[in-house]
């Protein structure tokens, strides 16, 4: 019993000299996000099995990656858009030269198998993207 009451006091001071030891919790500590802890490419699945779309969050370029499990022909990529949506001559910031930064785009599905809702989520403009397996019917359009 001796050794059992001890044990707990031992415990107890060991939690004791811990807390005391915790920095003043009025304090507000600030800790810089860095632009590397966000993914720079990100893929997101479609409503078909063995599509997704290739996000690159900083540019908002989007390429359609198809697996095949048995055909080798139907395994690739291919360009959804090659469009540099951060670049000042599509609407990114003119007067800086930071408009490029990971998590900047975002992918958003819609209950539409073929359609999704791209964010630009510093300037806040929304794009319809389109996804299809014929590349006359891709595209991406700003949402006005």
């Amino acid at each position: 019993m001796e050794k059992l009451i001890a044990s707990i006091l031992f415990s107890v001071a060991t939690m004791v000299l811990s807390f005391a030891q915790l920095p003043d919790l009025g304090t507000v500590v600030q800790v810089p996000v860095q632009a590397d802890s966000v993914d720079r490419y990100r893929l997101y699945p479609t409503k078909n099995f063995w599509i997704f779309i290739k996000l690159d969050t900083q540019t908002g370029r989007m390429w359609l990656v198809q697996f095949s499990i048995d055909d080798e022909e139907k395994r690739g990529e291919a360009v959804l858009s090659s469009i540099n949506l951060a670049s000042s001559l599509f609407g990114g910031d003119i007067f800086s030269d930071s408009t490029e930064v990971n998590g900047r785009f975002e992918l958003y599905p819609t209950q539409n198998t073929f359609n999704f809702i791209l964010l630009d989520q510093l300037r806040g403009q929304a794009y319809q993207v389109q996804w299809s397996f014929e590349e006359y019917n891709r595209f991406v359009i700003p949402i006005l």
